[in-house]
């Protein structure tokens, strides 16, 4: 009877350890899908941008997104009006190709509730080479390409004037056309052109001002620049880049990882290294 006893005793106690270690297992993996789950669910960041720099930029991110457990996907678009409408729709959690005051003008001509969570990069203009390589090299009557649209002629204007190329009317600051130029020593001809023509027609002029990311995407690069637009000036302030987002979804968890993501010193980094000057933190 004791041997009885002792085998039954024993045969409980090794069913007792068999069955704690699969109940200790089956704990860890609960928990272990817990967290996998958990991960899931903080699932997909939509993001609309223009192809260059916005959607480069954007790539960069991915891999700190991917660490906080979210996948990024990127929606590339080739116009100024579609990746609001998207935005408004929810089709996008978040936009970065605009600056704020096209924001503002969009907002109020369609009607829509959109807001700016951050600033990442402006696009500084810079005056281009075309068929001459110094402004010390400017004669009289020389063509200098500037964009036709208001805000960006005025900043590309703002740039001659730094350079001591012209003068304009005092107070006209990002409203100036050239018609404001009060002085012009050379009697230089600005020529008033679409933005997206101005790289693709640089040997019909002197120099052209053109916008850092036209610039990227005809090819243009840092050895053709003669002068950029310093980081403090007003259009550099004013024309920052930032990411928008339907209002009342600034502090939705997606849009912080996202924002951390993009103002993070690797993105700092690629932008300062891979553009040459030709696009700027603004972080």
């Amino acid at each position: 009877m004791k041997k009885i006893l002792a085998v039954l005793l024993v045969l409980f106690t090794l069913a007792g350890c068999s069955n704690s270690a699969p109940a200790e297992n089956g704990k860890e993996t609960v928990a272990e899908t817990k967290v996998e789950s958990e991960t899931e669910e903080k699932g997909t960041i939509v993001v609309g941008a223009s192809i260059v720099p916005h959607a480069e930029i954007l790539e960069q991110t991915r891999s700190i997104l991917a660490d906080e457990g979210y996948e990024l996907k990127i929606v590339e678009f080739a116009d100024y009006v579609q990746p609001n409408l998207a935005l408004d729709t929810g089709d996008l959690d978040a936009n970065y190709f605009q600056h704020e005051p096209y924001l503002i003008s969009f907002n109020e001509e369609h009607n829509l509730d959109l807001v700016s969570v951050g600033k990442i990069h402006y696009e500084p203009f810079g005056i281009y080479q075309g068929q001459k390589s110094s402004l010390d090299e400017l004669e009289q009557g020389d063509k200098i390409s500037v964009p036709n649209d208001p805000t960006n002629e005025a900043r590309a204007l703002g740039l001659l004037e730094a350079e001591g190329v012209i003068t304009i009317k005092e107070g006209a600051g990002l409203n100036a056309t050239k018609l404001d130029i009060v002085d012009n020593p050379h009697e230089i001809e600005i020529v008033e052109l679409e933005a997206a023509q101005l790289a693709k027609s640089i040997d019909d002029v002197a120099f052209s001002v053109i916008n850092g990311n036209y610039a990227l995407q005809d090819g243009l690069t840092a050895d053709q620049v003669i002068a950029f637009e310093s980081k403090d000036s007003v259009g550099a302030e004013t024309f920052a880049n930032v990411v928008a987002v339907k209002a009342g979804n600034e502090n939705n968890p997606k849009i912080i990882a996202l924002m951390e993501a993009l103002q993070s010193e690797k993105i700092k980094t690629f932008i300062q290294d891979t553009y040459e000057g030709a696009v700027e933190p603004s972080f």
